[in-house]
């Protein structure tokens, strides 16, 4: 049931009557979604507020201004849009004086009461914590594949991200499903196989091939390339930046070709190009795409790490 989703999300957020929450949706948001969040907000006694804007044409382009205000003015913001605004100056700006913000770009209704949705989020938390532990004094990360990955990322001086889907702090963010490590490489040079799903395009029929160096994209590969070429030279340069890197951690999730729920699937790693502002790096792009990479061996300063020692 849908409304099970609704509840974890409620969960999430830690909510309390007389809290102050707006969902925003857009005209392609399935109404049932939007509905099912506004009555599980409401029998928890808060005020909620609906507000529906026009879908934006790209994961990361920012939501009209009456919509940014209203966000900056709530203590929660719950946003199962077509396109993420997680990667959103809008976003930023909420956080900063204190709402908790949760982006669920492309939500179905299927996802609301199966799969990563229904994850442990406590679990989830400690996984973060403890793969976080082994991560953060790590100056390089190697990752390879049999299908042709083999991508070196400096992430000396860059701090890692833990989306928990626990977000009870003010000024707090997460996606949900959530659970995922990310971080905002300094550098990235080698090449990179997507043979799981890309924003997009889903999943994947044939695999894209990426060429970094010095953390831009200089060559894409694969039946989908020009495609993608196009869609990142509407934006210009910046959308070709290495923006991140991220392991996904969260046991339920599976992958469906939404890449809400594919970047969380335990075991897998995902990198994506255009604007990583939001989490520590130095590009704003307006455009943020991700691609997963599945059975990935990852070596931290030269040392594997075994992602099923975290996880399972």
């Amino acid at each position: 049931m849908i409304s099970i989703g609704a509840d974890k999300v409620m969960e999430c957020f830690g909510l309390t009557a007389g809290e102050n929450v707006l969902i925003v949706l857009d005209t392609r948001t399935p109404e049932s979604i939007g509905e099912s969040l506004f009555e599980a907000a409401g029998k928890i006694g808060c005020e909620v507020m609906l507000l529906t804007m026009m879908p934006r044409t790209r994961h990361g382009e920012e939501p009209p201004v009456a919509v940014a205000e209203a966000m900056k003015n709530a203590d929660v913001v719950i946003a199962p849009t077509t396109f993420s605004l997680t990667h959103t100056q809008a976003r930023i700006n909420a956080c900063k004086v204190g709402a908790r913000v949760a982006s669920m770009p492309g939500i179905t209704q299927s996802m609301m009461s199966s799969g990563g949705m229904t994850a442990d989020y406590d679990r989830v938390k400690e996984i973060a914590i403890k793969l976080n532990e082994r991560l953060e004094n790590v100056k390089e990360v190697r990752i390879v594949t049999d299908s042709g990955t083999d991508i070196l990322f400096n992430l000396e001086g860059a701090t890692w991200m833990m989306d928990t889907g626990i977000c009870h702090e003010p000024g707090s963010s997460a996606n949900l499903p959530a659970g995922e490590l990310y971080i905002a490489p300094e550098d990235a040079n080698g090449i990179f196989v997507v043979d799981g799903s890309m924003s997009g395009f889903g999943i994947l029929d044939s695999p894209l091939e990426f060429t970094a160096r010095d953390r831009y994209v200089t060559d894409i590969k694969g039946e989908q390339a020009e495609r993608l070429k196009a869609m990142l030279d509407t934006v210009g340069e910046k959308a070709r930046n290495v923006a991140e890197f991220g392991i996904g951690i969260n046991p339920e999730a599976r992958l469906i070709g939404n890449v809400l729920e594919d970047e969380k699937v335990g075991g897998t790693v995902h990198i994506a190009i255009g604007d990583n502002s939001t989490f520590g790096g130095d590009v704003i792009a307006g455009i943020h795409l991700d691609g997963i990479i599945t059975k990935p061996r990852i070596f931290a300063d030269s040392k594997e790490i075994f992602l099923s020692e975290y996880i399972y």
